[in-house]
């Protein structure tokens, strides 16, 4: 037996998504869902990936959105032992004993009536072939953070990936991330990814058409729903910049660069992004 198989699950059936603990916000709960939702529309079908998934917040999402005929796989070490030191050293600072199987599988079917495929293994195993060429619509990687392993994990996703396919890579930017900046930006400028949107914790794009995608897009009124919205320009090619904000606060200025107040929360980590709101709110109150 595993340790899948014997793992007490103590903790109460999530109520929610959002009760089930994780790093996944508003901003990419929505854009997972406008983007997935846009390629049913538009007829686009295919599998989804995702490398990575800690305890099915995110994959919970992904579930609700496949179509008849469409499958998710989800690929993670759980309660495994990692494949080198490095890989091991980073899961227990980051996870501990909080990662395990059994309560991937119960969140996951708290809210689904069955699990989807689940791969026990580094993401690395996927480089086989095991997930046949192009035949995935959205792929989302959020598993190790180590430079090495993040571009083997970009490489597989770009080989599972249909022509009009996705890509959501988390962490792109986080201080404690740099290996992940590395293998996102490579990716960019050596491997033809196309950006198309960043949120403050993932970055999202193709190797598709980008420019339909980014049209698309602005269509949306994000900023009306509550988001800010700002254009940026990295090497001739634009990309869009989204974040949740509190609509109750004044409308956000012209599509543009931010000021240098929000610029400065923009390329501060994360941690750091939310202690400084946290202190301006004491402050104003």
């Amino acid at each position: 037996m595993t340790s899948a198989d014997t793992a007490p699950v103590s903790a109460p059936a999530p109520r929610t998504p959002d009760d089930v603990p994780g790093w996944f916000w508003k901003a990419d709960q929505e854009v997972f869902g406008w983007m997935l939702e846009r390629q049913t529309a538009a007829g686009t079908g295919g599998d989804i990936l995702e490398l990575g998934t800690y305890l099915g917040r995110s994959a919970i999402l992904l579930g609700e959105h496949l179509q008849p005929g469409e499958s998710l796989t989800v690929c993670d070490l759980f309660d495994s032992d990692a494949p080198d030191d490095d890989n091991s050293a980073e899961m227990a600072m980051s996870y501990r004993d909080s990662l395990t199987r059994r309560a991937f599988e119960a969140n996951y079917l708290a809210f689904h009536p069955k699990l989807p495929t689940v791969v026990q293994a580094p993401t690395s195993a996927l480089a086989d072939g095991r997930i046949p060429a192009g035949s995935c619509r959205f792929v989302h990687v959020d598993a190790s953070h180590l430079y090495e392993h993040v571009a083997g994990d970009i490489q597989v996703a770009r080989a599972a990936l249909g022509p009009d396919g996705l890509i959501a890579l988390d962490d792109y930017r986080s201080e404690h991330t740099p290996g992940v900046a590395a293998a996102v930006w490579e990716a960019v400028f050596d491997h033809g990814l196309q950006p198309v949107c960043l949120t403050p914790e993932k970055f999202y794009g193709t190797w598709g058409d980008a420019e339909a995608l980014k049209r698309e897009l602005c269509v949306r009124d994000w900023r009306g729903e509550g988001f800010r919205m700002d254009e940026e320009t990295i090497a001739g090619r634009t990309l869009h910049r989204l974040a949740w904000e509190d609509p109750a606060k004044p409308a956000p200025g012209p599509v543009g660069r931010s000021t240098p107040r929000r610029l400065a929360l923009d390329v501060l980590p994360p941690i750091a992004t939310r202690a400084l709101r946290r202190a301006r709110h004491r402050l104003q109150g």
